[in-house]
C-alpha cells in the first residue's frame, strides 16, 4: 500500500466524521458554480433586467467563496483536533512529522477533489432548473441550458486553490506535541469551567451599547457601526463568560438542579458552552446576518404590496408644464380605453409649503403639504375618507399616515395669509398615494387661493395631478395583465418623451411601482434563499464536527454512569437536552438581534411588518434547525446506546 493509498484509506474509515464536511462543501460548490452558470449566460446581457441580475449573482457567489474559506479552515481544525490520538500512534510507528504533514495535505485535497467534482456535477445536473427557477421568480425571460464551461473553469480553479491554500496554511499551525500528549487525546480530563465576573459585565455592557446605540442615537454610519461591534463582540462575551456565569448561578439552586437528570445535563452543559463557546459564536453570527439579510427583505417586499394595496390611484401624472397637456392626457386616456376597463379621473393642487412656527410635539416638521378643501372634497371617497364640511379661514384638518399632530396646533405657513388652527385630524392610510411627507394640511378654499396667488408672484405655484382610479385594477397585478403591460408601454412612452424634450411632466404608474420594487426584491430573495441555505447547511455542520469530536468522552462518561444505575432512558434524555440547547439557543439569539437590529433601521426607512418578517425568516431556520437537530440526535444517542451496560 503506497502512501496516497493509505491516506484514502484514512478518508473511508473517516467516513461518519468526513460526511457532512463532504457535503456541505459539496453544496457550496454547487450554489457557487450555479451562480457562475447564470453570471456566464450568453443570453443574460440581452435582458433588461440582465445588467442587475448578473452583478447581484457575482456578489453573491463572493459571499459564498468568503464563507467557504472559514468553513473549509475551521472544519479541517475539528478534524485535526479530533485525531491527535491516531498521528501519536503513527509516531510510535515511525512517522516523521514531514509524513504526517504529507497525509493531512493528500486528505484535505482528496475531500476537496470529491467535493469539487460532485458539486459541479450536481449544478450541471441542476443547472436547467436553477435557470428555469430564477428566471420565473426575477420575472424575466427564459434562459435556454447551454453548456457551461466558463463556469466550469471558474469553479475549479477557485475552489482547488481553495483547499490548496488552507491545506497549506493549516500545516504551519499544527502543535508539535510530544507523543505522550498526542496519545491522550480527547480524553485528557477537562479544566473546571470558570467564567470571569468583570468579563460578564463587560459582555453584558457592550450588548447594552448595541441595543442604546441603536436605539437612542440617530442613525447614520457611525451608529450602525459602533452598534454592530459592541453587538458582535457582545455575543462572544456571552457564550464565553456570561453564559458560563449563569449556569453557575443555576447550580446554586439544588431544588431545581437536584431533580431528575438535571444534575447531569446541567453540569454538562457549563463545560459544552464554554468549549463550544467560538463555535456557538460563529453559528450566531452567521445566522444573524442571514435572518437579517432576508427579514430585510421581506419587510420591503410586504411593504410595497401594501403601498399598492393603499395607493387608490393606478396613475397619478404630475404636470410642470402644461403645453402639451390635452394631448398627452387623451394617449393615457386611449391606453385605458383600449383595455376596456372604466375608469375616472381627477385633478388636484397640491401645494408644499414651509412651516414658520415649531409645531408643539412635531419641532421636526418642516415642511408640509397643503390641500384646498374642495379639492379633499372631491377626492375624499377614492382616498376612503369622510369628506370636511365647513372650515373658517384660521381653522385646518390635518391627515397624517405616522406622526400625528394634535388638535389646537397652531401651524403658520409660508405665503399664507395668517396661521391655522388644527380642528381636526385624522389618520388615512392612503395618503402616502399624494405626498411623500407624512402629513398633509387641508384648508379653507380663500386660504389655498391666496397662497396661490403668493406662490405665483414669486415664480411657484402648486403642483398640478392627474389622478385616475381604475377599479377593475385594484389588486395586486400579475407581469401579464392589462395592467402591469399597459403600465409599461405608458412608462416608456414618458421616458421617451422627457428624453427627447418634448416633455416636462411625470407619469408615475402603480403597477409599474410595484414591479419594480418586486424584481429588486425578487433578485435578493432568490440569492438570500441559497445564501441562507448555505449558512444554515454549515452551521448545522459545525455543530455535528462538534459532537462527534466530542462524541469518545461522552461515551465514556456515559458507560461509566450506566454501571451505577443511569437509564437509557435517562441518558437519552440528558444528551437530548444538551443538543437541544446547542441546536436553538443561536436561533433564539439570532432572532433577538435580528429584531433589535432592523426594528430602528427600517423604521428610519419607513419601511413596516419588521416583526412578521423577522418571524418568518426565523421560523424557517428554525425547521430547518429542527431537521439537522433530528438527525444529528438520532445518531449521537443510537451510537451512545451501545456504549450503555
Amino acid at each position: 500500500m503506497n502512501f496516497p493509498q493509505f491516506a484514502f484509506n484514512n478518508v473511508k474509515r473517516n467516513g461518519r466524521a468526513y460526511i457532512a464536511y463532504l457535503l456541505s462543501s459539496s453544496f457550496m460548490v454547487m450554489i457557487f458554480f450555479t451562480y457562475a452558470v447564470f453570471i456566464y449566460h450568453p443570453e443574460i446581457k440581452r435582458n433588461p433586467m440582465g445588467p442587475m441580475t448578473q452583478a447581484g449573482m457575482q456578489v453573491a457567489a463572493y459571499v459564498v467563496y468568503i464563507f467557504a474559506i472559514f468553513f473549509v479552515l475551521y472544519s479541517i481544525s475539528v478534524f485535526l483536533k479530533s485525531r491527535n490520538k491516531e498521528f501519536g500512534i503513527l509516531m510510535i510507528l515511525g512517522a516523521k512529522a514531514g509524513q504526517i504533514n504529507r497525509l493531512i495535505f493528500l486528505e484535505n485535497m482528496l475531500i476537496g477533489a470529491i467535493s469539487i467534482v460532485t458539486g459541479i456535477a450536481s449544478g450541471l445536473l441542476l443547472s436547467k432548473l436553477f435557470l428555469l427557477l430564477s428566471t420565473k421568480i426575477i420575472s424575466m425571460d427564459n434562459l435556454p441550458f447551454y453548456w457551461p464551461i466558463k463556469a466550469i473553469m471558474l469553479t475549479s480553479a477557485c475552489f482547488i486553490a481553495l483547499f490548496l491554500f488552507i491545506s497549506l496554511f493549516t500545516l504551519l499551525f499544527i502543535r508539535k506535541n510530544r507523543i505522550l500528549e498526542l496519545l491522550k487525546g480527547n480524553s485528557k480530563p477537562k479544566k473546571e469551567p470558570k467564567a470571569s465576573i468583570l468579563l460578564s459585565l463587560f459582555g453584558a455592557a457592550l450588548l447594552s451599547v448595541g441595543f442604546v446605540t441603536l436605539r437612542l442615537g440617530e442613525l447614520s454610519p457611525m451608529v450602525i457601526f459602533v452598534a454592530a461591534g459592541s453587538g458582535i463582540a457582545g455575543t462572544y462575551f456571552f457564550y464565553s463568560q456570561l453564559s458560563v456565569l449563569l449556569i453557575r448561578l443555576l447550580q446554586r439552586n439544588r431544588k431545581r438542579t437536584w431533580r431528575g437528570t438535571n444534575l447531569l445535563w446541567i453540569s454538562e452543559m457549563s463545560y459544552k458552552i464554554k468549549d463550544n463557546a467560538r463555535m456557538l459564536f460563529l453559528v450566531t453570527v452567521v445566522t444573524s446576518v442571514a435572518c437579517m439579510s432576508a427579514g430585510f427583505v421581506l419587510a420591503i417586499d410586504q411593504t410595497s404590496k401594501q403601498a399598492f394595496l393603499k395607493n387608490p390611484f393606478a396613475l397619478n401624472y404630475t404636470v410642470y408644464n402644461d403645453q402639451f397637456l390635452p394631448a398627452e392626457l387623451d394617449h393615457i386616456e386611449s391606453e385605458i380605453k383600449a383595455a376596456g376597463v372604466d375608469y375616472k379621473r381627477f385633478k388636484a393642487e397640491i401645494s408644499y409649503s414651509r412651516v414658520e412656527n415649531s409645531i408643539p410635539g412635531n419641532a421636526d416638521i418642516r415642511y408640509i403639504s397643503v390641500f384646498s378643501m374642495s379639492t379633499f372634497n372631491e377626492l375624499s371617497e377614492a382616498l376612503d375618507t369622510r369628506p370636511v364640511q365647513e372650515l373658517a379661514k384660521d381653522s385646518a384638518v390635518v391627515l397624517y399616515t405616522g406622526k400625528e399632530i394634535a388638535t389646537g396646533s397652531e401651524i403658520k405657513l409660508e405665503h399664507a395669509p395668517g396661521a391655522v388652527i388644527v380642528t381636526d385630524k385624522r389618520k388615512v392610510e392612503t395618503l402616502a398615494s399624494l405626498s411623500y411627507k407624512e402629513a398633509l394640511l387641508v384648508v379653507n378654499d380663500t386660504v389655498f387661493e391666496q397662497m396661490k396667488e403668493s406662490l405665483i408672484s414669486n415664480e411657484t405655484r402648486p403642483s398640478i395631478h392627474y389622478l385616475y382610479t381604475v377599479p377593475a385594477w385594484d389588486h395586486l397585478p400579475a407581469k401579464d395583465e392589462a395592467q402591469s403591460l399597459i403600465g409599461s408601454s405608458l412608462y416608456e412612452w414618458n421616458r421617451n418623451q422627457l428624453n427627447d424634450h418634448q416633455s416636462e411632466n411625470y407619469l408615475r404608474i402603480r403597477a409599474d411601482d410595484y414591479w419594480n420594487t418586486k424584481q429588486a426584491t425578487s433578485l435578493f430573495s432568490f440569492i438570500g434563499i441559497f445564501v441562507a441555505l448555505i449558512f444554515s447547511i454549515s452551521t448545522a455542520s459545525f455543530l455535528y464536527f462538534k459532537l462527534h469530536t466530542e462524541l469518545a468522552a461522552d461515551s465514556r462518561m456515559y458507560h461509566a454512569l450506566s454501571k451505577i444505575g443511569l437509564s437509557t432512558r435517562e441518558m437519552s434524555a440528558s444528551a437530548t437536552k444538551q443538543i437541544a440547547f446547542l441546536f436553538f439557543v443561536p436561533i433564539v439569539i439570532s432572532t433577538v438581534q435580528t429584531l433589535v437590529v432592523l426594528s430602528p433601521i427600517l423604521s428610519y426607512m419607513k419601511v413596516s411588518y419588521v416583526n412578521q418578517s423577522t418571524f418568518i425568516v426565523a421560523l424557517a431556520f428554525l425547521a430547518a434547525q429542527t431537521i439537522y437537530f433530528i438527525i444529528a440526535r438520532l445518531r449521537y444517542v443510537n451510537t451512545l446506546k451501545k456504549m450503555m451496560v
